[in-house]
């Protein structure tokens, strides 16, 4: 893997979210009016009120007595607890400063970090963070404000950018354990809560048992980090490639097909191994390339969500389309 490019976090915090706010949040306001309540259910269950069935209503909210006794339909209205609180678990390992671009995966998680956290902010939620490199670092407790999330932006923002570039071999050094990480978040977030996974999914152990543990606890959302590179190398002839994890060094020639060919082999191999362990975990995945729009991919997700609640309701949404975020 190349050198990390240089990251964002040469901006301040105040820079970097007037940035994000301009340059992705506003693409995002208006487009979730109304898929609030797809992405970020309350846990409520106090009846409010009953009103006719309209057209994109869960069909599961149906009251059938009045149904039937009125011989129209009838949806359920709750009380939801809006006091959501929501938790990041921020993987700020070596791998994620990784980008081929101008965007490293640690700038895209810090975007998609601070939409979210706004959008969440907007409708009086709590978000907390989980900061982690090979262990738990740092904890920031859950809170709202705009003060809180520069604190939040700071701590991702400002946290060194991994070295490995001396060519000095440490093939020794320790590698990220997710494992151990989602094993610490489910230590340490006792309430139910909204939890997103923000990771590249690289690790050194099995991580779908452990994720499919914090599943069954909290409402749990794996954002998945990825670059182009990672997945296909270009021809770009004899190149020193790092891996970041480990900082070991090695001269490959992407010249040779047969080398770039066994490369997206074992990539395609890590692609399925990833998903795999998401459909095992029960979650929902959103992919976030370095090379995407956050925007779009998170408008996209949220669309999905809403389709399948409704084909799982027995409802009949105007177009089923399948996404799949790497490829969207």
């Amino acid at each position: 893997m190349a050198e990390p490019a240089q990251t964002a976090a040469l901006t301040t915090p105040e820079q970097f979210l007037r940035r994000v706010q301009w340059t992705v949040k506003r693409k995002l306001d208006g487009l979730l009016h109304g898929d609030y309540r797809t992405l970020f259910r309350g846990y409520g269950l106090d009846l409010a009120d009953l009103r006719e069935y309209q057209y994109g209503d869960d069909v599961r909210h149906i009251d059938w007595n009045v149904t039937a006794r009125l011989q129209t339909p009838y949806v359920r209205e709750f009380h939801e607890d809006r006091d959501v609180t929501a938790w990041f678990l921020l993987d700020l390992s070596a791998s994620v400063d990784f980008g081929s671009g101008k965007v490293t995966k640690r700038t895209l998680a810090a975007e998609f970090t601070t939409v979210l956290a706004q959008v969440l902010a907007q409708h009086g939620n709590r978000v907390g963070a989980l900061f982690f490199d090979r262990t738990l670092e740092r904890i920031v407790p859950a809170r709202n404000g705009r003060r809180h999330l520069l604190h939040l932006l700071e701590r991702m923002l400002k946290k060194p950018v991994h070295g490995g570039s001396s060519g000095i071999n440490t093939k020794n050094q320790s590698t990220t354990d997710l494992r151990e990480f989602l094993q610490a978040a489910a230590s340490n977030i006792r309430r139910r809560s909204l939890v997103f996974m923000v990771s590249d999914f690289f690790s050194a152990t099995d991580w779908g048992p452990a994720l499919g543990r914090l599943a069954m606890r909290h409402e749990v959302i794996a954002v998945r980090l990825y670059d182009p590179l990672e997945q296909e190398l270009p021809d770009l002839g004899m190149v020193t490639m790092r891996d970041a994890e480990t900082g070991e060094h090695l001269l490959v020639n992407t010249h040779n097909a047969g080398f770039r060919r066994r490369f997206a082999e074992v990539a395609a191999a890590r692609e399925a191994q990833v998903r795999i362990g998401f459909a095992h975990a029960g979650v929902d995945a959103l992919e976030l390339s370095t090379a995407g729009d956050v925007a779009d991919s998170v408008f996209r997700f949220a669309a999905m969500r809403k389709r399948r609640g409704q084909l799982a309701g027995g409802g009949v949404p105007q177009r089923v389309t399948e996404f799949t975020g790497a490829h969207a």
